[in-house]
């Protein structure tokens, strides 16, 4: 398949792969050898988010990132539900495809539940945990969130993001600790999946399901003792608007082997701001768990 013309393929030169679901297909990287480590996105971004983690690790690990469908390469199938135990799904489907052992999940925003999901599913097949700056419970006991997500996944929030490409546009430059970092060309990359308004319908749902998943997150929260004696390693961004300091406290009574790195001064995209800084504290972080 012929890359989109938006795509940059010096930031991006990896080469793409797909499984074909009954729902469409869905884009995947695949890169290096040894170890797998399973890269989770979230909202609204894509498999760009880990480009400078890919090329830093790949000569030591393999790296899989997938696009969720609706997202980045993947299909934007119409009839496809795009809620989060869905995609959970199709994440396992692909797990099971490649038949891959002994996962590193490394989750973020939305990639927490969707990728965690399969943690609690099957936690004899993940070796470590990676988190940055993501949930894994009901978010309505947060003022905050309530306030936003029930804005966001209203008709005026669908409004919003349908016409106005919202979330790339206005949510995430606002959720940068250091918006210098959110340079133009990154942002078009962003940008360039969600130019078609019937392109960001998933964008939408994702949005209206952070607090309609109520219940799907709760039976996750249910489950975390399957995480527990699993290694973790926590990676925070402290300039996050959404996902603060207690959120990060609330993951570190999860797990009984943890390790927590804080970024003072990086928002809620740590992959972005700190790009491939974090590549040797996986390293490190790897090897003190074998």
């Amino acid at each position: 398949m012929n890359a989109p013309d938006w795509l940059d393929r010096d930031a991006y030169p990896f080469e793409a792969h797909y499984l074909a679901l009954p729902e469409g297909r869905l884009h995947y990287v695949d890169e290096g050898s040894g170890e797998a480590l399973l890269l989770m996105h979230g909202l609204p971004v894509w498999s760009f988010l880990y480009r400078h983690l890919i090329r830093a690790l790949r000569t030591k690990y393999r790296l899989i990132a997938p696009d969720h469908l609706g997202f980045g390469l993947s299909d934007k199938p119409t009839g496809y539900s795009y809620r989060p135990q869905e995609q959970a799904r199709t994440i396992a489907a692909l797990i099971n495809d490649l038949d891959l052992r002994d996962i590193t999940v490394v989750a973020h925003d939305f990639g927490g539940p969707v990728g965690l999901a399969y943690a609690l599913d099957q936690p004899q097949n993940v070796r470590r945990v990676i988190v940055l700056n993501t949930w894994l419970w009901p978010l309505q006991d947060d003022f905050q969130m309530r306030l936003a997500g029930g804005f966001l996944g209203s008709p005026v929030g669908r409004l919003l993001h349908m016409w106005f490409n919202f979330e790339v546009n206005a949510v995430m430059p606002s959720a940068y600790g250091d918006r210098s970092r959110l340079t133009r060309a990154i942002h078009d990359q962003y940008r360039g999946p969600l130019r078609d308004p019937a392109a960001r319908r998933a964008v939408w749902i994702y949005t209206r399901e952070l607090l309609r998943s109520r219940e799907w997150y709760a039976s996750l929260w249910a489950r975390r003792e399957a995480l527990h004696p699993i290694p973790a390693l926590l990676l925070w961004g402290l300039k996050d608007p959404v996902f603060g300091p207690s959120y990060l406290e609330r993951w570190q009574r999860v797990f009984a082997n943890v390790q927590t790195v804080t970024y003072p001064e990086t928002g809620h995209y740590v992959q972005e701001e700190q790009g491939a800084a974090l590549a040797p504290v996986i390293e490190t972080f790897m090897a003190s768990t074998p």
